[in-house]
């Protein structure tokens, strides 16, 4: 770069610095009329002093992919120009027939073969410095990854391992040191062509070295930032200056005033920097809290957070529901009620962001239209990434009478990016609305068909739950309504069941109301014995309501045949 005037105190000095090589006049290169060959820069130093949330930590994870990583379009184009310095796009694999899926193909940078400057290298162009080759590092990483980009009744990136290999041979910060990401390039070239000096740059995006860190720029160098300006620098070559609030100190370089505030605290418009224009979800206002202590008590009964099907092949099943005093969870049929209080619903978004799915029938669907999503403020939709804490809806149907339109609640937390699309269990020969087939997988649902009934000609639990682990579904919420809950309770089906959480409420409903009351059972005599016994039990008090955890007794321990 070309001997650069530093302003300091409103004087103009001229400091040669001496990595800053001098280019003549005539390598100024002609701009034809009207063109613009150095577009504005779509970010500046705010997005370095206002990182988006938790940025260190969705790097490490679009480093490592581990699990399937699940973004809206919004959060994927703010996260991965973060972590380009570590993929390279291959190919494109394209559109699918629908036009809904595309699919691309990235590498890692490592994976290319390991380049090696020739002794003599071709003549540069009149005017351009020569450029000092290095041996470049490659073929030493295979890993690789695809994204799945989803345009429909919502918009979403899904990301994945693909290949042989699932870790890199290197660690994120290898990566940083050989590589520069695309943001901090983006920001060094946006101040220089304000009008700043390389070095004053580095300066002031050197001066918070944990967020720069942050943002993989550990080992940021002044050579970055010419590199990233060096284009513009030949056809613009006013004089540059020192960031407002620092100075041109002699054998120190570019330090900052005492008594100025720093000039990146302001943004390009003359007003200081608002942090919401980095990218943070604030939390909608419906959002919910559930206390921390609360949550200790219930960490007993939930699935842990690394959770595998049992050795049965079934995943964690909590049955939970709220009920009044006389054990009734609704006024009667059909009707919508509301028993618990907001410290009891606070506590079920919680126990839905800690399951994959959760689980109801169609009677309960249809009366209270629901959206089966999570409201826990820091949830995907509530003020968190993705849909990371968003349980899958999932509602027994086997007769298909769910009516779905795209003003059911469940459809539109969709549409909002607030939940996902539910799964409907149907059984065979009930034939299918296709137009109600179509927007289901619009929204990012499914029908799933299963065929194994039992004696009454019901959906086998074992079927049900083998299906959803068989979809990826190691946890299930099951909510209700009362014929599940019942049938749930039964002896011959509360093997399935891990853990069951109650709450109750000091009211009464009264006669008629839609019960909770599993069939009576019989000893061997045919004496009368107690439907449900539970062990491992806890109470908690939630505000006016009180919870119960606990475990389902098994027959052998009633019977006292087993220690319980």
């Amino acid at each position: 770069m070309s001997d650069t005037e530093v302003a300091v105190n409103g004087n103009r000095s001229v400091e040669r610095l001496a990595s800053e090589n001098p280019q003549p006049a005539d390598a100024q290169r002609p701009v034809p009329a009207g063109t613009n060959p150095f577009p504005q820069p779509t970010r500046d130093i705010n997005d370095l002093f206002h990182p988006p949330k938790d940025l260190a930590i969705m790097r490490q994870r679009l480093f490592e992919v581990g699990d399937k990583i699940e973004l809206r379009v919004d959060e994927f184009e703010r996260y991965w120009p973060y972590i380009d310095n570590v993929w390279v796009r291959q190919h494109r694999a394209g559109t699918d027939k629908t036009g809904k899926y595309t699919t691309d193909y990235y590498a890692c940078r490592l994976q290319r073969p390991t380049y090696t400057p020739k002794d003599v290298d071709k003549p540069r162009p009149e005017g351009k410095p020569t450029r000092k080759k290095q041996i470049r590092e490659g073929g030493t990483c295979q890993m690789r990854v695809k994204t799945i980009r989803y345009n429909g009744g919502y918009s979403g990136y899904t990301i994945t391992q693909v290949g042989d290999q699932t870790q890199h041979s290197h660690d994120l910060e290898h990566m940083d040191k050989i590589k520069r990401t695309t943001v901090l390039m983006d920001i060094a070239r946006s101040e220089v062509m304000k009008g700043y000096m390389p070095a004053s740059v580095f300066t002031v995006m050197s001066e918070n070295a944990d967020t720069l860190d942050e943002a993989g720029g550990r080992y940021l160098s002044r050579n970055d930032i010419r590199n990233a300006s060096q284009a513009w620098r030949q056809v613009h070559r006013e004089p540059l200056r020192v960031h407002e609030g620092y100075k041109y100190d002699h054998g120190n370089g570019i330090v900052r005033h005492d008594d100025t505030a720093p000039a990146h605290l302001a943004n390009g418009r003359g007003h200081f920097a608002d942090s919401a224009t980095n990218g943070h979800l604030a939390a909608p206002p419906n959002s919910l809290r559930f206390p921390e202590e609360s949550r200790g008590f219930l960490e007993h009964y939930l699935p842990s957070k690394n959770l595998v099907a049992d050795e049965n092949g079934f995943p964690h099943v909590t049955l939970t529901y709220a009920t009044s005093m006389d054990s009734c969870l609704a006024l009667a049929p059909g009707i919508q009620t509301i028993i618990s209080g907001p410290q009891s619903k606070a506590m079920t978004h919680y126990l839905r962001s800690r399951h994959d799915a959760i689980l109801i029938g169609v009677g309960t669907a249809t009366a209270d239209d629901p959206a089966l999503n999570c409201r826990l403020e820091g949830v995907g939709g509530y003020g968190g990434v993705g849909w990371e804490g968003q349980p899958r809806p999932v509602v027994i149907d086997p007769g298909a009478r769910w009516v779905l339109t795209p003003r059911s609640k469940v459809l539109t937390t969709v549409q909002e990016g607030k939940g996902k699309g539910p799964w409907v269990i149907i059984a065979p020969g009930f034939a299918m609305d296709p137009v109600r087939l179509e927007m289901l997988k619009h929204y990012g649902g499914k029908y799933l068909g299963l065929t194994d009934f039992d004696k009454r000609w019901r959906l086998r639990w074992e079927a049900i739950l083998k299906a959803l682990v068989a979809e990826g579904i190691k946890s299930v919420m099951i909510e209700g309504g009362g014929m599940i809950i019942n049938d749930l309770l039964q002896p011959e089906h509360a093997h399935f069941v891990s853990s069951v959480i109650v709450t109750k409420a000091p009211r009464y409903l009264g006669r008629g109301g839609v019960m909770v009351s599993p069939a009576m059972r019989q000893d061997h005599s045919g004496k009368p014995q107690p439907a449900v016994e539970f062990k491992d039990v806890r109470w908690h008090p939630l505000g006016e309501d009180v919870m119960m955890c606990g475990r389902i007794k098994s027959n052998e321990e009633v019977s006292g045949r087993v220690p319980t």
